[in-house]
C-alpha cells in the first residue's frame, strides 16, 4: 500500500475533525469547554466514551495478548461491568447532587484545599503520562508503516511527527472543548467499529471461514478460553473481576477526563443511562478485540508470520496479501482510537488545572458577587 495515499488520508481525516469542530464550537464559552453546558446528549456520551475508554492502545495490545494469555482478559472486562454500577448509583449522583464542575472540588468540600489540590495534581500527572504512553504506541505505527516510507532519501523525526499530531488535536479541541469533542469522539468511535468489523470480517474470509467456523478453530487452539480457575495464577477468575471493578472505578468514576463528559449530560438519569449503555457497548467491543485476535494469530500460524505481539495486527492489516482499501481502514481506524484519549486527556487537564489549581470557578463567582447590587 503506498504511504503516500496512507498519508493523503489521515490529512483528510483530520480536516474532517477541523470541519467538524469549527461548525460544533461557534459560541462557546468557559460554560462549553469545562461541561458542554451541561446539554450533551447522553447517547452521544456513552458512544463517544468506548473510543476513550479503549485509545490504540487497546487496538493494536489486546489482539495481540490472545496468543499467550487466551480470552483471560475478558475476564478484566466483565468486572468492569460492577465497577460502572458503583459509578452509574453512587459517584455519578453524587457529582450531579453537588453541581460539580470538576470532581476533584469534591475533596476540597470534604477534606480540605490541600486534598483538593493534590488530587488535581496526582490526576493530571497521571493523565500526561497515560496520554503520552498511549499517543507512542500508535505515533510509532504511523512513523513505521507510513512516515518512514514517505520520502525516499530523507528521514522525519519522531519527535516532529508527534509535535504536528498534538498541535493539530490542540486546533480541534482548542475553541470548544467538552462541547466539541462529544462529537468529534463519536465521529473517530464509529471510524473505530467500522475499522475493527471490516478487519474481522476480511481475514475471516482469507482463513476461508464464517464466524463459527473461526470460533471453532481458535478453540481447537484453546484460544477461547475465557476463565481461569487456577488461584495462583494472576489471571486467576476472583482477582480479575475484583481488578476489573476497582480499574473502572478508579479509571472512570474518579477521573476527571470520563466524569467531564458525563455530567455534561442534561439530566442526572441521563447520565445513569450514559453509563450503562456504555458498559454493555464496551464489553461487547472488548469480545471482538479479543475475536480479532484470535483469527490474527490463525492467519498467521497459517502463513509463516512471526512477529511481536503489538506489531501483529499492523504486520497483517498492511501487509500485500489484502487490498490497499483495508490498510486505509485499518489507519483511519487507528487514529480514531488515538484520538479520543488524546484529546479528552487535553480537555480535562485544561479544565482540572483552571479549576482546581487556578481556581477559575471561584474567581467568576466572586465577580458575580461583586456585580450584584447590595
Amino acid at each position: 500500500m503506498s504511504p503516500i495515499v496512507l498519508f493523503s488520508f489521515v490529512i483528510g481525516y483530520f480536516l474532517l475533525l477541523l470541519t467538524v469542530a469549527w461548525y460544533t464550537s461557534r459560541n462557546s464559552n468557559n460554560e462549553s469547554f469545562f461541561i458542554g453546558n451541561r446539554n450533551s446528549n447522553w447517547m452521544l456520551v456513552a458512544f463517544g466514551m468506548i473510543g476513550t475508554s479503549l485509545s490504540g492502545v487497546t487496538f493494536v495490545s489486546v489482539p495481540g495478548t490472545v496468543g499467550a494469555q487466551n480470552f483471560y482478559y475478558f475476564q478484566l472486562v466483565l468486572g468492569y461491568i460492577f465497577g460502572y454500577m458503583v459509578i452509574a448509583f453512587i459517584l455519578i449522583p453524587l457529582y450531579y447532587k453537588m453541581n460539580l464542575t470538576s470532581i476533584y472540588t469534591y475533596l476540597e468540600n470534604r477534606f480540605g484545599v490541600n486534598a483538593h489540590k493534590a488530587g488535581s495534581f496526582f490526576f493530571i500527572l497521571s493523565r500526561v503520562v497515560g496520554a503520552t504512553a498511549r499517543l507512542y504506541l500508535v505515533i510509532n505505527v504511523l512513523q513505521i508503516f507510513i512516515l518512514d516510507n514517505f520520502f525516499k532519501g530523507y528521514h522525519i523525526p519522531f519527535w516532529l511527527t508527534a509535535l504536528v499530531i498534538l498541535i493539530l488535536i490542540l486546533l480541534y479541541t482548542f475553541e470548544g472543548g467538552v462541547k466539541t469533542i462529544v462529537y468529534t469522539d463519536t465521529l473517530q468511535t464509529t471510524g473505530m467499529l467500522v475499522g475493527l468489523v471490516v478487519c474481522i470480517i476480511v481475514i475471516i474470509r482469507a482463513l476461508h471461514m464464517d464466524f463459527s467456523g473461526a470460533l471453532d478453530a481458535m478453540g481447537e487452539k484453546n484460544y477461547t478460553k475465557v476463565f481461569n480457575w487456577d488461584f495462583k495464577s494472576p489471571l486467576f477468575i476472583v482477582k480479575q473481576l475484583l481488578g476489573g471493578m476497582f480499574i473502572a472505578i478508579a479509571m472512570t468514576g474518579l477521573d476527571q477526563e470520563m466524569m467531564q463528559k458525563n455530567i455534561s449530560v442534561r439530566t442526572l438519569k441521563g447520565s445513569q443511562k450514559n453509563i450503562m449503555t456504555f458498559t454493555a457497548v464496551l464489553v461487547f467491543v472488548n469480545f471482538l478485540f479479543l475475536f480479532l485476535g484470535g483469527i490474527l494469530y490463525l492467519y498467521a500460524n497459517a502463513n509463516g508470520i512471526t512477529v511481536s505481539p503489538d506489531d501483529l495486527f499492523p504486520t497483517i492489516a498492511l501487509s500485500n496479501a489484502f487490498s490497499g482499501a483495508i490498510g486505509i481502514i485499518f489507519i483511519i481506524a487507528l487514529i480514531s482510537a488515538l484520538f479520543p484519549s488524546v484529546d479528552g486527556a487535553i480537555t480535562s487537564i485544561t479544565s482540572s488545572f483552571c479549576i482546581d489549581i487556578l481556581g477559575i470557578k471561584k474567581s467568576e463567582a466572586s465577580e458575580k458577587v461583586k456585580k450584584e447590587p447590595a
